[in-house]
């Protein structure tokens, strides 16, 4: 499991224009189970997606497809850990 950081590279403005299409592709990868929870960080500096089940290299070729990415916009930092206790329903 992993919890990707991702730090904007360029101005809000810019993030805002990549912000539909960013989250689309947050939506594929929610429907094919891939993502836990996302969200922006608070300051809006950039954002955090925790994912669920996947290796490293699924992970960086699911990053690959993300707009913020491919235009640019975010780089990405991978933290890996592995859960101990389940979230209570």
């Amino acid at each position: 499991m992993f919890v990707l950081l991702s730090r904007y590279l360029k101005p809000l403005d810019e993030v805002d224009r990549h912000l539909a299409e960013h989250r689309a592709f947050l939506e594929k990868h929610y429907a094919a189970r891939r993502l836990l929870i996302s969200g922006p960080q608070d300051p809006r500096t950039g954002g955090v997606i925790v994912t669920h089940d996947i290796t490293r290299e699924q992970a960086e070729a699911m990053l690959a497809e993300d707009p913020f990415v491919r235009e640019g916009i975010a780089e990405y930092e991978f933290i890996e850990f592995k859960p101990t206790r389940p979230i209570n329903p």
